[in-house]
């Protein structure tokens, strides 16, 4: 009997821990869009518009080809509104990797992540056009070996970046257009993904508390890292 009591008392304390690391941010997560543990690789819907992109060892890895010039890009074809995406990664030799999210026309946001920096951005959205990149945040960090959990969610006009416990927001007018395309980059060879869902979201009613413990956009803003050398590749 006693030992029936001390594992419900343990399983309790799992789920309460499980709640509690997942508890709302910004969004309250919905009806599930996709879900895929990526264990086969990223077969359709996936469209791979550059580098390599195959399965090994039960999970998704992509690589920047040479040949491509460019670093290596995957993505769904999904339309979206509001939504939460959340996944898992592990740098395998790769320089850098992000999950982004395009506007209708040109790029909107992304989390951008190396072995040293986080950060959590609204993207640059007409390329050679006076509109630029701003940053909401750049953490420095250490990401050592192993398994990182990225959580990316948009409602309205906000977006709000999270991998492992560095959390960022942000918000901006394009935002409130329609996002569409969400996908991963690498830059190098190569990044491991693996448990990938989207879901609907809704605004969590209780934001404001939760903004109020985190950094303003702006912020926490350490210097970029400078590029390797000449010739740096645009991550799309």
């Amino acid at each position: 009997m006693k030992h029936t009591s001390l594992l419900t008392l343990t399983l309790a304390l799992a789920a309460f821990a499980a709640r509690a690391e997942d508890k709302p941010l910004l969004a309250i997560p919905g009806k599930v869009i996709y879900e895929n543990n990526l264990s086969s690789g990223a077969g359709a819907p996936w469209k791979a518009a550059k580098g390599k992109w195959e399965a090994v060892d039960g999970v998704l890895r992509g690589s920047e080809l040479e040949a491509d010039k460019h670093g290596a890009v995957t993505r769904l074809p999904n339309k979206l509104k509001d939504f939460v995406i959340e996944y898992e990664f592990k740098f395998s030799g790769a320089k850098a990797t992000s999950l982004s999210i395009n506007a209708i026309k040109d790029h909107m946001a992304r989390i951008m992540i190396t072995p040293k920096t986080v950060t959590v951005q609204r993207d640059d959205n007409d390329h050679e056009g006076p509109d630029k990149a701003v940053v909401f945040a750049r953490f420095p960090t250490e990401l050592g070996e192993g398994w990182h959990k990225v959580r990316l969610e948009m409602v309205g006009d906000k977006m709000l970046g999270k991998v492992d416990d560095l959390v960022a927001w942000g918000a901006s007018d394009l935002f409130l257009t329609e996002k569409a395309s969400p996908g991963f980059t690498v830059s190098g060879q190569s990044v491991d993904f693996r448990n990938f869902s989207l879901t609907e979201a809704t605004l969590n009613p209780a934001w404001e508390e939760v903004k109020a413990t985190l950094p303003k956009p702006g912020e926490k803003v350490a210097a970029a890292a400078k590029p390797a050398g000449k010739g740096k590749k645009k991550a799309e």
